[in-house]
């Protein structure tokens, strides 16, 4: 992950490139290795770096041999080898996994991101054509950004995060997951086209455990690319103990065929997976993974248990309410949201992922993505049909770029730590959204909880010669959110601080450039106050989505998975 600014047909370019490196310094946080910028005509790319795969010789923007082509990308490419295969006669100037997209596009154009697999967001600039082609990966893990300005109606502009446009931009987007933006029309188009797309299209295909296993462990392996160390983090809840019990597995095989190979020079051995499915190693053994909680938080208590098991060095953390509230304006500003479930979840991460980089760590594994794809939340327990069950499985899906993928991506980013989410791969969503939602029913009947699936295919009970990837206690422990899990108290805190903060006669009068998205609660319009104090300008808050269970089937409006009946410590009103 790095961090991207692009504009493009600027009125007098070299004048403008003082205001392009003060906007993307805002965004360093992201890559504190190295900053760099091209000018090519009247487009500027800037880029600042955060090294770990190609760390010696990826430096950005990466140009072309033939000096025609300028590109900045944030991101990974997992089929990097298996592209520099498909171009050898590319005369390849680094070692980046990125520099394959320059060959792409000569061949393909924009189609080229239909041929990648991994998460990104970029921007080429095609000189001799004076036309920029910008990208976003297929569910949107990697943040993106366009604007334009009414001043400056020619000139587009792209940033992997809102701050660096507002000061330019009266219309700003969330550039769409799985589109290209093509200046030669003007368009943004889609490129990913899988055969879930269409949410009212039901699927009919039985489970198959072992795939949704096999799958889900190459996932996993792909995303181990890295030649800088690398940690896993571990709520102890299912999702994230699957990820980094997988991790420590294929870590250790990785690290072993190391030491039987003739690498002598690490900087010159391309890492990742190759055609066969292996994964090259730089040598990184033992997989650390981290932890944070409230001292005592359900979380922490689970996730030594996990890894103990898997053998991990595990780091708890822990943090104070106070230490949370005091973060909360750092939080917002990073995370560039008023969402409520956002904001409460992000804290947490955003303090653990401090911790992390202080460690000396650069990449993560992260357990998101796994509740939407299987219909985890609890309040999926009140779907009442199975089409209707996968209809809002493949909603939330679309809407992750809005939701946990800006809540990963920045509070990890908010400190040069990378955040990779092997749940949403594009080949384990392919298989797992096209199962017959009729098997990913929550009924309390026949003991199917939920998450069941991904449960009943990493559990190895009935064969005594496979060695268990969980605890069984882990495997089947219920789902808890976040904000939830790292302790109770955490959540009842931030409503106690809203309640002093925010008065009765505020919240009965919002503000009127708010329209119609008014805050219902005083927590909501705490953060949207602070909000407003670092992005006041009106098309920032067009980029925000709130996050709320679904109130059609009867739920509670408080996201927290304490205001679901089905949670073992539900709040007294919905016991009630």
């Amino acid at each position: 992950m790095c961090g991207i600014f692009a504009a493009y047909r600027v009125d007098d370019v070299d004048s403008f490139k003082e205001k392009a490196l003060r906007y993307s310094k805002r965004i360093r946080h992201r890559g504190p290795d190295w900053s760099g910028n091209r000018i090519d005509n009247s487009t500027i790319i800037c880029h600042e770096r955060l090294a770990i795969v190609g760390i010696e010789s990826g430096a950005q923007p990466i140009v072309s041999p033939d000096d025609n082509y300028s590109l900045g990308v944030n991101g990974e490419i997992y089929n990097h080898i298996h592209l520099r295969e498909e171009f050898k006669d590319y005369p390849f100037k680094t070692f980046s996994d990125c520099e394959p997209i320059i060959p792409l596009y000569k061949k393909y154009g924009i189609d080229a991101p239909k041929y990648l697999d991994g998460m990104f967001a970029w921007a080429l600039y095609d000189k001799k054509k004076d036309r920029i082609v910008a990208a976003r990966d297929p569910i949107g893990i990697t943040t993106l950004y366009m604007g334009r300005s009414s001043a400056h109606p020619r000139t587009v502009f792209f940033a992997s995060e809102m701050k660096c446009l507002v000061d330019e931009c009266d219309d700003i987007i969330s550039f769409p997951p799985g589109h290209v933006y093509d200046s030669e029309t003007d368009k943004i188009t889609r490129y990913f086209e899988p055969s879930w797309w269409d949410e009212n299209k039901i699927p009919n295909t039985p489970v198959d455990y072992k795939k949704v296993r096999e799958t889900l462990e190459m996932a996993v392996r792909k995303r181990l690319m890295s030649e800088v160390p690398y940690g896993v983090l571990l709520s102890g809840g299912l999702d994230s103990s699957l990820i980094a019990s997988i991790a420590a597995r294929e870590s250790e095989r990785a690290a072993e065929n190391a030491l039987n190979s003739d690498i002598v020079d690490a900087s010159h051995v391309l890492t990742g997976v190759d055609d066969t499915g292996r994964l090259t190693s730089n040598g990184w053994a033992r997989v650390h993974s981290f932890a944070i909680g409230l001292p005592g938080a359900p979380d922490l208590k689970a996730a030594e248990k996990v890894a103990k098991f898997i053998g991990t060095v595990h780091h708890e953390h822990t943090f104070t309410v106070e230490e949370g509230l005091d973060a909360l304006s750092d939080v917002i500003y990073h995370l560039e949201t008023f969402d409520v479930t956002t904001i409460r979840a992000s804290t947490p991460m955003y303090l653990l992922s401090r911790k992390i980089k202080a460690q000396g760590v650069k990449m993560v594994l992260s357990g998101e993505g796994s509740d939407e794809i299987f219909g985890g939340y609890l309040y999926f327990a009140a779907a009442p049909s199975a089409p209707e069950f996968h209809t809002e499985c493949v909603k939330r899906v679309k809407n992750l770029h809005l939701a946990d993928c800006l809540r990963a991506n920045k509070s990890t980013m908010a400190w040069g730590l990378e955040a990779r989410v092997p749940f949403l791969d594009k080949q384990f969503l392919e298989l797992c959204m096209n199962i017959d939602p009729a098997d990913k029913l929550i009924d309390p009947k026949t003991g199917h909880i939920e998450k069941y699936i991904l449960r009943k295919a990493f559990d190895t009970s009935d064969d005594p010669t496979t060695k268990p990837y969980l605890p069984e206690e882990i495997l089947w422990r219920q789902k808890e959110q976040f904000s939830d899990g790292v302790g109770y108290s955490w959540i009842d805190g931030l409503k106690d601080a809203a309640e002093k903060i925010i008065s009765d006669e505020q919240l009965a009068n919002p503000k009127p450039e708010w329209g119609d998205d008014i805050p219902k609660t005083k927590e909501a319009y705490w953060y949207r106050l602070k909000f407003d104090e670092f992005f006041p300008q009106p098309a920032a808050a067009k980029t925000v989505m709130r996050w709320v269970p679904k109130s059609e089937w009867g739920c509670h409006e408080d996201p927290s998975g304490r205001y679901q009946a089905t949670h073992a410590s539900a709040v007294d009103e919905i016991k009630k």
